[in-house]
């Protein structure tokens, strides 16, 4: 990196980031590099090391800050020339890090991040969360990047032909298939209980995309596939929440799974896809009703996802449950939308102190709309698809989504989450309790907690 020749992009209509403010982050940043450097892999460093290196560390992030607080409209307009273009979160990063030298993590720096275990990086994340929460802090950035994320991604408009022809899709962790109008989403990764990563939420929202956009559609329904994992074997489950194993080995990144899962598929399970082309005068997103259906347990990212769907189905013997304080992370946008569905009271017990809420007792009823015994899920969740049929029901769930979550406070809640989530990846409370499962089979729904 050549910061001596750093130059702003001049815009018509938008003034451009000062060549004094580049160059000086761009300074700061190569001198904190050089520094990280000469003390060697951060698992081999001294006490006294380790505080040099975080006191360095900690200026330059204040550095970052205060440049994103003065000039974050500057430069997201600079990245996506005024806002013509809709860049992805990796897509942003990606151009953050070559025209803004110094602001955002370069991609060498990645790479060599995921070599290394969750609690042997250098936290490189935490600043590309002090570029997004400063981004969608903007009213006028944050708004385009919502936007942005709401397009259909290149997977689903790959093998959207595929799925209108033959109504069938294989992914890697997911199985999309139309029955009829309903096209029926089973999250299939057997052998770790539907335990979220990065794949997982990949081939989720190229699913979602496609149910969205497939005109053939016109109720997704979503339920967990047959486990062959030891304790369950033969059982379905809906999901393990988040992956513990992998987040303790590094392999589970801010951008790509705790960003992209809540701007991407979770939102598009309340907004609908923003489709390629001409716009309809009439609505901008194409959105559909969303039945789910609970097998077993809907743990953590799995109980999240119930906070989005229009109707709820869960056996009998089903819990659900965000055992947040267990992980020490933030579960998702769950903190918002569980206060909204069940009060503030329950909310603090379940995300605070782990409270298990079961499918038989009175408080499920807040989270779960039917209760049915395991051998009659299949019957409930073909007569709730059928009631959520016709165009009235769509454009009343939508103005319900848009009274109880208006898109404004999403945008705000998710300028803080983005950045205290990049802090909990890297806090020394959430690497011990992660750290616990490291030996566990895969997943979170491992030895205590079934």
């Amino acid at each position: 990196m050549n910061v001596d020749h750093v130059s702003a992009r001049p815009h018509v209509g938008t003034p451009a980031v000062p060549d004094s403010a580049r160059l000086a982050l761009a300074r700061a940043a190569e001198a904190t590099s050089t520094l990280l450097a000469g003390l060697g892999e951060p698992s081999n460093r001294s006490p006294e090391q380790r505080a040099e290196a975080d006191a360095a560390v900690d200026a330059a992030r204040a550095l970052r800050a205060a440049f994103m607080d003065t000039h974050a409209e500057a430069v997201y307009d600079e990245l996506t020339d005024h806002r013509s273009r809709h860049l992805r979160l990796a897509e942003l990063v990606q151009e953050a890090a070559a025209r803004f030298p110094g602001l955002v993590p370069t991609a060498e720096q990645l790479a060599a991040e995921r070599t290394r275990a969750q609690a042997h990086k250098e936290g490189h994340e935490i600043d590309q969360g002090i570029f997004f929460s400063r981004v969608l802090r903007s009213p006028t950035a944050g708004a385009h990047l919502l936007d942005a994320m709401l397009k259909p991604t290149p997977a689903a408009l790959a093998l959207l032909p595929e799925f209108t022809r033959t109504g069938t899709v294989r992914l890697r962790s997911v199985t999309v298939e139309r029955r009829g109008a309903v096209t029926h989403l089973t999250m299939c990764r057997e052998d770790s209980l539907n335990a979220e990563d990065d794949q997982q939420v990949d081939d989720m929202e190229t699913a979602v995309d496609l149910v969205l956009l497939d005109p053939g559609t016109e109720v997704g329904l979503l339920r967990g596939g047959v486990m062959s994992h030891p304790r369950h074997r033969g059982r379905r489950i809906f999901s393990a929440g988040i992956n513990l194993k992998a987040l303790h080995g590094g392999g589970i990144s801010l951008v790509d799974f705790l960003l992209r899962r809540e701007l991407g598929y979770l939102h598009k399970l309340i907004r609908g896809v923003r489709p390629e082309g001409t716009a309809d005068w009439r609505r901008s997103t194409v959105d559909k009703p969303w039945v789910a259906v609970v097998d077993g347990f809907a743990i953590g990212g799995g109980a999240q996802l119930l906070l989005l769907f229009d109707h709820v189905i869960a056996a009998s013997d089903a819990y659900v449950s965000l055992p947040a304080a267990q992980e020490g992370i933030i579960p998702g946008v769950a903190n918002f939308r569980l206060t909204r569905s069940v009060g503030p009271r329950l909310a603090r017990q379940v995300i605070l102190e782990g409270r298990r809420v079961h499918a038989s007792e009175p408080a499920a009823r807040l989270i779960i709309d039917e209760v049915r015994e395991p051998t009659a899920l299949d019957a409930a969740a073909a007569e709730s698809a059928e009631r959520l049929r016709g165009t009235a029901v769509l454009a009343n769930r939508r103005m319900l989504n848009l009274a109880e979550e208006p898109t404004d406070q999403f945008r705000s809640y998710m300028a803080e989450f983005a950045l205290q989530q990049a802090l909990r990846l890297y806090d020394a409370d959430v690497l011990d309790k992660v750290s616990r499962f490291s030996g566990a089979s895969v997943g979170k729904a491992a030895p205590a907690r079934d």
